[in-house]
């Protein structure tokens, strides 16, 4: 590779599929910008180079990135760009079926092939810079990615046979990157991993995100950490504690528990049955009052009964989760669910799917109404033609509720934290005036 064909060249990163994804662009951005190259971020920006971060989860999120690469491509042969990589999920999962299928790309990377990646535009790669990032999200919130892999065997889930098992980031490492964002004006951490409560187990011999929380709570500048993609069995009860003891936590827990049935459960290998599950949500609940649980649901799994989904509907209107997402069940190869049969229609699962979230709207527009006449917390996320919005703790940026702010408004600013007095609801928003 010649040094002169990337010599002040503009890199384009466009990044797919989940927010872990986005955090290993982040990452590479900064090694590509410390090599002196220009880089952006923008799925139609103008480039020289493009490299495509793909994910390669379920069927959907494979097409969107093959359609992706088929969209260069053709920039490619219209001589648009000069240079053309694909790295992620997507090409760790077939490399050899893509190079075969796609041969105008000029590489394929899988997802841990950063100095490889580096190399092919003739960047180095720089150890000391890991814990530094270009930030893509608005400056204000961040996502620390505290763990790579996952050791867990969940029947339906492609991830380990794509990511491999569960590495944890030292905690000294993790408080590094986070006192780098907060000096980048982050004002909140998402903590995101495969599965957050595992982490530690690897490298400290226990499970150790209680320990870590303590940690990121003394960095300064911060002022949320919210936890992300939370495992339930086995769940560390003392990360409730810590949550109670530090008001810098939110009170928001994102637990995704897929089913409710026992016999679901078991044949995903979800480690706890429906007993388990009821009973961990009732302590969460006892143990940290007010707090928002957001959860996610699998329908359509193979064998999925009319009945085990009645469970599954009886179980929500019961629970009344503050947030919820459904999947309707994605037929993976090489998951060990691959080897049952796909036999719920797929009309079905888009029945059930739409079952469950016209209930979960009913939940949530209860619970916003509920709400009016409180004063709450709100970060302020953005401006929308003369509008503040912003969120409570309770609400994630992008996936839940958001404020929409009025009333005697003074100069606002992203990240700032303002006290508001809730007016009005709507099924997934909330209305107030500044108090």
């Amino acid at each position: 590779m010649k040094t002169k064909l990337f010599k002040n060249k503009t890199v384009n990163v466009v990044t797919l599929g989940c927010a872990k994804n986005l955090v290993d662009s982040e990452v590479m951005l900064r090694q590509l910008n410390a090599a002196g190259l220009r880089t952006t971020h923008d799925g139609e920006a103008d480039a020289n180079v493009v490299i495509v971060n793909t994910c390669g989860f379920i069927n959907d999120a494979k097409e969107e990135s093959v359609n992706t690469i088929l969209h260069w491509v053709k920039a490619r042969k219209e001589e648009r760009i000069e240079k053309l990589f694909v790295m992620g999920c997507l090409s760790q999962r077939y490399r050899d079926e893509l190079k075969v299928e796609i041969p105008e790309v000029d590489g394929f990377f899988g997802v841990n092939d950063l100095n490889a990646i580096l190399a092919s535009v003739n960047a180095p790669f720089r150890e000391e810079l890991l814990s530094e990032r270009i930030i893509t999200t608005p400056p204000h919130f961040a996502y620390l990615k505290i763990s790579e892999g996952c050791d867990r065997s969940c029947s339906f889930c492609a991830i380990p046979g794509i990511r491999g098992g569960n590495i944890s980031k030292p905690i000294e490492n993790l408080i590094e990157e986070a006192r780098f964002l907060a000096n980048s004006g982050v004002k909140e951490l998402l903590l995101i991993a495969q599965d957050l409560t595992y982490y530690g187990v690897d490298i400290y011999g226990k499970r150790q995100l209680a320990k870590l929380l303590e940690k990121l709570t003394e960095v300064e500048g911060i002022e949320w950490i919210r936890l992300h993609y939370a495992y339930p069995a086995a769940f560390p009860l003392k990360v409730l504690d810590v949550m109670n003891e530090h008001p810098k936590i939110c009170r928001y827990l994102d637990i995704p528990l897929q089913h409710i049935n026992s016999r679901i459960l078991k044949s995903m290998k979800r480690g706890l049955n429906a007993e388990g599950t009821r009973k961990l949500i009732e302590t969460i609940r006892q143990r940290v009052q007010g707090i928002a649980i957001r959860t996610s649901f699998i329908v359509g799994y193979p064998g999925e009964t009319a009945a085990e989904f009645n469970e599954l509907k009886k179980f929500v209107r019961d629970s009344g989760f503050e947030r919820m997402g459904v999947f309707t069940y994605s037929h993976e190869e090489n998951t060990p669910a691959a080897r049952l049969v796909d036999d719920v229609r797929p009309a079905v699962k888009a029945r059930r799917a739409e079952e469950l979230m016209l209930l979960q709207q009913d939940i949530s527009l209860a619970r916003n109404t509920s709400l009016i006449g409180s004063k709450l917390k709100i970060m302020v996320d953005r401006e929308e033609a003369g509008t503040w919005i912003g969120r409570t703790e309770f609400d994630s940026p992008e996936v839940d509720n958001e404020v929409i702010i009025s009333g005697n408004i003074k100069p606002l600013f992203p990240g700032q934290l303002i006290d508001v007095i809730i007016t009005g609801a709507e099924m997934y928003d909330l209305k107030g005036n500044i108090a």
